[in-house]
């Protein structure tokens, strides 16, 4: 996660995440011309590269230069003396038929030469979305990875006194704009997850008194049950391809098992059969393998096993207890909750279960959730004497903690993949 700046006048800017740097790359991003929309959109791409924690956006009172043209080539020189590495140039239009067009340039200060040329026409009321693309685009240019702005989190809204808690399925922006309800809190509701390939979630509902599972198309509200399950059904999940649900069922005998489902056929099929407490299923992104939750050896650990339940490995080996993992989009870690020392901790291993790294520790906290380039996780957490839990994001180093602002408290988080 960690990068590497390359100011080289003769290199093009990039930002290598393989090797160290301390310090973000200073970014210099002009309010684009435009009354209104243009200061708004220029502000919130740069909130999004700042959070990200690669970029350190320049305080606009050090710039020399005045953008009156963002078409004209910019004077570099006033540029390179303030520190910019790269510079962000827009305006922002109306078009004849309402639509607004977003231009944006980013320029290579020391190199001197254009990187992104680019335009973005849109409604009016989607100009938050416009500022996450054009934050994407720019990640992306310089990092060489995707970025990951413009995407949504579902999540449990938290309202009213502990001891009467209302918990509604709710939908934000990653940065926590939009709020936007999805179900009225008369019943609770728990787990969210997004599916990888439409704007769809599988959830938790206790509407009848039991916990069952339902689809729910976010756009449309379209709901349906996925199954009705004698005993108790825990953290349903997507398969990689949308076409199954993955979950965790209590049987009268206390054992709990993990089941995929076919969305299609509605046929189920039992992965594991232990005399023990299987949960927390999660696919690896290409379909192969699921990590999950046994406390088979005594104590709930991590495990890996085949898509169809074959070859089921322990990977965890470190002191305390693991759970809710959660593989990477990019194939390449598991995130996990563990319990250790009287405090809970977000961490990081290997699919293997080698390089475990602990990203965050504290009072109370876990469920962590992937952002889709796989460079960054969401997650819960609850201080010590708070009343209730709230979110944060982390970067793979553990340094660059962020808190996700809500009216209420939240849990549960589910990232999006990016947005269509």
């Amino acid at each position: 996660m960690l990068g590497a700046f390359v100011p080289a006048a003769q290199a093009r800017l990039e930002l290598t995440l393989d090797r160290g740097v301390v310090e973000p790359m200073p970014i210099a991003i002009t309010d684009f011309l435009g009354q209104g929309l243009g200061a708004e959109i220029s502000q919130i791409v740069a909130a999004d590269l700042q959070r990200s924690g690669l970029f350190a956006p320049i305080d606009k009172g050090a710039f020399i230069e005045k953008i009156s043209n963002p078409d004209a080539v910019p004077r570099f020189d006033d540029w390179k003396v303030i520190n910019a590495q790269a510079l962000v140039t827009g305006r922002v239009t109306q078009e004849g038929d309402g639509r607004i067009r977003a231009e944006v340039r980013l320029w290579d200060t020391f190199a001197g030469e254009q990187l992104i040329g680019e335009q973005f026409f849109s409604s009016p009321q989607n100009s938050r979305r416009v500022a996450h693309i054009i934050a994407d685009a720019i990640y992306e240019k310089i990092t060489g990875e995707k970025g990951y702005f413009d995407t949504r989190v579902v999540f449990i809204d938290e309202s009213g006194s502990k001891n009467d808690r209302k918990k509604r399925l709710a939908i934000m922006d990653q940065d926590g704009a939009n709020v936007r309800y999805l179900s009225d809190g008369r019943a609770i509701a728990l787990t969210p997850r997004f599916s990888p390939t439409r704007q769809e979630i599988t959830y938790m509902s206790y509407e009848s008194g039991q916990p069952r599972v339902y689809l729910l198309q976010i756009e449309t509200g379209q709901r349906e049950l996925v199954g009705n399950f004698p005993g108790m059904t825990f953290a349903p999940r997507f398969s990689p391809d949308g076409q199954k649900v993955i979950m965790s069922l209590l049987r009268d005998d206390g054992n709990s098992n993990i089941y995929a489902m076919d969305l299609r056929s509605r046929t189920t099929t039992r992965l594991t059969d232990s005399n023990s407490i299987d949960t927390s299923p999660s696919y690896s992104p290409d379909g192969s393998q699921v990590v999950f939750t046994s406390d088979r050896g005594g104590q709930p650990q991590i495990y890996v096993m085949g898509a169809d339940g074959s070859g089921q490995t322990r990977i965890s080996f470190g002191g305390g207890s693991y759970s809710t993992p959660v593989w990477s989009p990019r194939g390449d870690l598991i995130a996990f909750t563990k319990q250790a020392g009287g405090e809970f901790q977000i961490g990081v291993m290997r699919t293997d279960g080698s390089g475990e790294r602990i990203l965050s520790s504290g009072f109370q906290q876990e469920g962590p959730t992937w952002a889709p380039n796989g460079r960054y996780i969401m997650f819960f957490k609850e201080a010590a004497g708070s009343g209730g839990p709230r979110l944060f994001s982390i970067d793979l180093t553990g340094r660059n903690e962020q808190p996700i602002p809500t009216s209420h408290f939240a849990s549960d988080p589910a990232w999006s993949p990016l947005l269509e």
